[in-house]
């Protein structure tokens, strides 16, 4: 009988992120396992447990947060995936998200909304990384586009500053951005803030500030009034993909030495980006027609023939909104619908496309590939969370 490998799991239930990543390296257990797993209530921040010193185990998956507790890993000496990469001198394998990914969802979702002034609203510079790069590339993004950026100057000595005093200068930042505004938060927890900060000073949500977090925490995108837009960074997948690799490694093979970057999910819309910011009311209910009924099989013509403009008119009109054409906007509303199904359904490929509006299965694969970038069936296994 093979041995049976004893792994440390170093990785904070407290939130959704850490609970994803854990039901993730289950999921690999039960298709590859078993493991015999070492694991306790762990906080990000906290050190590593003593026990870990002397441990006689195989392997670890951590989610390493400062340079005191990658230094008490190294000297086990054992095979470690790290799912954080905060510490990175130190050279450890790592699996986690791309956030260029994340941006890019993010900022593609809101000027679907219609929005041509943005706002990123983060951390203190330096805090960390991940969130330092997420305002970069949101920043990029929208500069790219020919837009401006509005960026929160978040203190740099975030101690000493009250929860309650963060609270009033986000209002205060809030109050001076120009209206209507889509934002970018570096994480969910701070959409909330940036929400409250509107309910402060009696911003209205979406119609004049458009909020979206990231990691799609339910709990936390859910306390809000109305509810938080997250994108769901697919951390199930994460957590599989970094069991399988330090499985590979305690078998001996070698890690890779790049990141391993996995791509996020999809953008879950809530109340917090549910418009489009437009004064053409006109244009804005035949915008909603589309977004209301291209799943149902709505063609080109038979839209024209809903609206009280001609077809050049509208065609002309979409795009200098959304930047596409109404044609291009029934498919994107398509493959958005058929990407939210193969994650969250069972429904084989050929229901999927019907129910996302296509009549040919066929030709609903290859528009999917060409916009997405993969095959549906292999959208939904790089995507899918569990049931």
């Amino acid at each position: 009988m093979p041995k049976t490998p004893h792994v440390a799991l170093l990785i904070e239930p407290s939130r959704a992120y850490g609970r994803g990543l854990l039901q993730g390296i289950t999921g690999y257990l039960r298709a590859h396992g078993p493991w015999s797993i070492y694991f306790q209530p762990y906080g990000l921040g906290e050190p590593a447990p003593r026990w870990l010193r002397n441990w006689n185990g195989d392997g670890i998956l951590a989610r390493i947060d400062d340079r005191q507790m990658a230094e008490t890993i190294r000297q086990t000496g054992l095979p470690t995936v790290d799912l954080r990469y905060s510490v990175r001198e130190f050279g450890f394998p790592h699996v986690g998200l791309d956030n260029h990914g994340v941006v890019q969802l993010a900022f593609q979702h809101l000027a679907d909304c219609g929005f041509k002034h943005f706002g990123f609203c983060g951390l203190p510079p330096g805090k960390n990384i991940w969130m330092d790069m997420r305002r970069d590339l949101f920043k990029g993004a929208v500069l790219a586009s020919g837009s401006t950026c509005h960026v929160f100057d978040a203190p740099r000595r975030p101690k000493l500053v009250t929860w309650e005093d963060e609270q009033e200068q986000i209002a205060a930042w809030v109050s001076l951005l120009p209206k209507p505004i889509a934002v970018m938060t570096c994480n969910d927890d701070r959409g909330l803030q940036v929400l409250d900060a509107c309910r402060r000073i009696n911003v209205l949500v979406p119609d004049e500030v458009a909020v979206i977090g990231v990691d799609n925490d339910e709990i936390i995108c859910n306390l809000s009034n109305p509810n938080l837009s997250s994108v769901d960074v697919n951390t199930y997948r994460i957590g599989y993909e970094a069991a399988a690799l330090l499985d590979r490694m305690i078998a001996g093979e070698p890690a890779a030495e790049e990141p391993i970057l996995l791509a996020p999910g999809i953008v879950v819309t809530r109340g917090s980006t549910n418009v489009l910011a437009t004064e053409d009311r006109e244009l804005a209910d035949a915008i909603r027609t589309i977004r209301e009924r291209a799943c149902d099989g709505l063609r080109l013509k038979d839209f024209v023939r809903m609206t009280n403009l001609s077809r050049r008119t509208l065609e002309r009109r979409v795009r200098d909104l959304l930047g596409r054409s109404p044609k291009e906007e029934i498919t994107r509303v398509q493959i958005e619908w058929a990407q939210k199904l193969l994650v969250e359904t069972n429904l084989p490929v050929v229901a999927v496309a019907a129910r996302s509006g296509f009549s040919q299965p066929r030709y609903f694969s290859q528009v999917f590939h060409a916009k997405v970038g993969v095959p549906p069936a292999v959208f939904r296994r790089s995507a899918k969370r569990p049931s």
